[in-house]
């Protein structure tokens, strides 16, 4: 199976924060089995990350501080692919990209973007695939929620993640959890 790794392009610590916070744990969440935080190091976001991964279980890692211009030539020397989301990408809906991608049989590096990103992100140097959920603006944290659920078809909402401390019983009505020390 394909492994995703999301790198966040463009963090601002005084700004992005929480935005950041979210996008990473979409990825853990939705299947990416790990995290990238290019340009920057934000030691607040990797603790939380952290923590959240030890108490709700699965492997995901978190990495920040790399270039993204290594992360991405480190990325396609091991033989993987690079993915940047985008609104100017090709749609997902109207167009057969995400059936390339998979049909590659590579392991995937996303690209989310905080800021502006620099032309060079949609260069077949940097990326592979510029990939779009819909040609209009919006949230890259939504964007990669759908790019993640429209990739492994749904599957990974059924995904157990080992070692989990907190595990959510579903039921119809309440919240009810199971806290394993």
């Amino acid at each position: 199976m394909q492994e995703i790794v999301v790198l966040r392009w463009g963090h601002r610590p005084q700004r992005d924060a929480r935005l950041t916070t979210h996008v990473a744990l979409t990825a853990r969440a939705l299947g990416a089995s790990g995290f990238l935080l290019s340009d920057t190091v934000d030691k607040k976001l990797e603790e939380t990350v952290e923590k959240v991964t030890a108490n709700w279980g699965g492997k995901f890692f978190f990495e920040m501080g790399t270039t993204w211009k290594s992360s991405v030539r480190d990325w396609k020397a091991k033989g993987g692919i690079v993915v940047h989301l985008t609104v100017y990408g090709e749609n997902m809906q109207a167009s057969p990209v995400l059936y390339r991608i998979r049909q590659s049989g590579k392991n995937v590096l996303v690209i989310v973007g905080s800021q502006k990103v620099p032309k060079e992100f949609f260069s077949d140097g940097v990326s592979d695939f510029n990939v779009a959920v819909g040609n209009q603006p919006h949230s890259e944290c939504a964007a990669l929620a759908v790019f993640l659920d429209r990739f492994f078809e749904g599957k990974e909402l059924a995904k157990g993640f080992q070692k989990a401390k907190i595990k959510v019983v579903p039921q119809e009505r309440g919240k009810k959890t199971i806290v394993e020390c």
